[in-house]
């Protein structure tokens, strides 16, 4: 397939106009007349991953490679260096970043990683409403996620409304419309606000809300006559 055809496709999947102001979703290198004969999905576009892809495959991942905006390439820098693999591999990039959470990660880890089945969408936020206490909430949060522990901050009472938003969604408590947020990324500052509010706080990790992203669009790029591959990239932190 040609990747301008990719392109289109994913567009149509989840429109690239969608992505926050911020964001850099779209096609990162690569030429739209290129034929692609398989596409790598990845987290991350880690030197890692490049080094283990076939020439002339397209990397399709959640998160950039460019982020900010390169004034100079620095191969000591690992951007330019990522930059640099990719070229001399011919390798396309595409980034699926917040467009990509507003259409379908954010709903993807609610329904099918943690399991719950009503939901309501506003952006990148995803509301569940019920009746949960928090012990049995982050019990069941350990298990569908695999995480022997939470960070987390423990609300008095019963859980009526849970927001979720995948990635680093703390700068969403205080406008979200809950008394629970999971999200990844919590620092110190975010959960001290919570306790003031009686807010419950659970952080399932940046890498573990999001790495499920090659799962999600992998069953979306079956239809393809392309050959698809999951080769994710690892979760720099560990928890020794």
């Amino acid at each position: 397939m040609k990747l301008s055809e990719i392109y289109s496709f994913l567009n149509s999947l989840s429109p690239f106009e969608l992505q926050e102001a911020w964001d850099n979703s779209g096609l990162i290198i690569g030429d739209m007349g290129a034929e692609i004969e398989k596409i790598y999905l990845s987290l991350e576009p880690t030197m890692e991953v490049l080094a283990g892809l076939d020439e002339g495959s397209l990397l399709l991942t959640h998160h950039p490679l460019i982020f900010s905006p390169l004034k100079r390439l620095d191969f000591s820098d690992v951007t330019a260096k990522a930059l640099r693999l990719a070229v001399q591999k011919n390798i396309s990039i595409i980034a699926m970043h917040t467009n990509y959470d507003k259409t379908h990660l954010n709903e993807y880890f609610a329904t099918q990683i943690l399991g719950f089945k009503e939901i309501k969408k506003d952006g990148f936020l995803l509301y569940v409403d019920g009746d949960f206490q928090f012990e049995d909430l982050i019990e069941l949060i350990k298990n569908r996620v695999g995480l022997e522990s939470l960070n987390c901050v423990e609300k008095d009472g019963n859980i009526s409304r849970i927001a979720i938003v995948t990635g680093s969604g703390a700068s969403f408590l205080s406008k979200i419309d809950a008394d629970c947020l999971i999200t990844g990324d919590v620092k110190y500052h975010d959960a001290m606000y919570a306790k003031e509010q009686n807010m419950a706080l659970i952080d399932v990790t940046h890498y573990a809300s999001e790495a499920v992203f090659v799962d999600s669009i992998n069953e979306n790029l079956k239809i393809l006559p392309i050959k698809v591959i999951i080769s994710n990239s690892k979760n720099p932190l560990k928890n020794i």
